[in-house]
């Protein structure tokens, strides 16, 4: 099974959703990633359901009413942050729950609505063969450097074993 970090990972680099698969874990001692988690314990505390295992694999950050909510510090990956939500919906839907998204962007102070469509089913599930296929290759995907990679967890490897190239 696809988890959502995954699917987060599958737009944001492929080769980082490599290596996270193969369980090289660089993000626990990233400060991004410990300043995410601070802020998933602090924020929207009126919030009751928190953290949410749905059959044992995808965790969402909390409920709220009709809506499954993701909290995240900014919009720089918006693009994953709603592909990684409309996984979510899609899994969901999957399981007979009908639910929208709401993907709040704590430093912008601002939340984005999403609601899945048939052409956003289509895409996920696109996305869920790419994703099989990119993990069970043997090898990482090759290196691309992308305008982000310097706050990666993973630049220091990805660059220490490929060069700057």
């Amino acid at each position: 099974m696809v988890s959502g970090v995954q699917m987060q990972y599958y737009k944001v680099c492929k080769r980082k959703l490599w290596l996270f698969s193969k369980g090289i874990a660089m993000e626990n001692e990233h400060e991004r990633v410990i300043e995410g988690k601070i802020l998933h314990e602090r924020a929207y505390p009126r919030l009751g359901d928190r953290e949410i295992l749905v059959d044992d694999a995808f965790k969402l950050d909390a409920l709220d009413g009709d809506y499954i909510r993701e909290i995240k510090l900014s919009s720089k990956m918006s693009e994953a942050d709603r592909f990684q939500m409309l996984y979510y919906l899609y899994e969901l839907k999957k399981r007979g729950v009908q639910k929208k998204g709401l993907i709040s962007y704590t430093k912008e102070r601002k939340t984005e609505e999403i609601e899945l469509t048939e052409k956003d089913e289509a895409a996920i599930e696109k996305a869920i063969k790419e994703i099989y296929a990119i993990v069970h290759s043997a090898s990482p995907p090759k290196l691309k450097k992308l305008p982000y990679c310097t706050k990666c967890a993973y630049y220091e490897f990805c660059f220490a074993l490929e060069g700057d190239d």
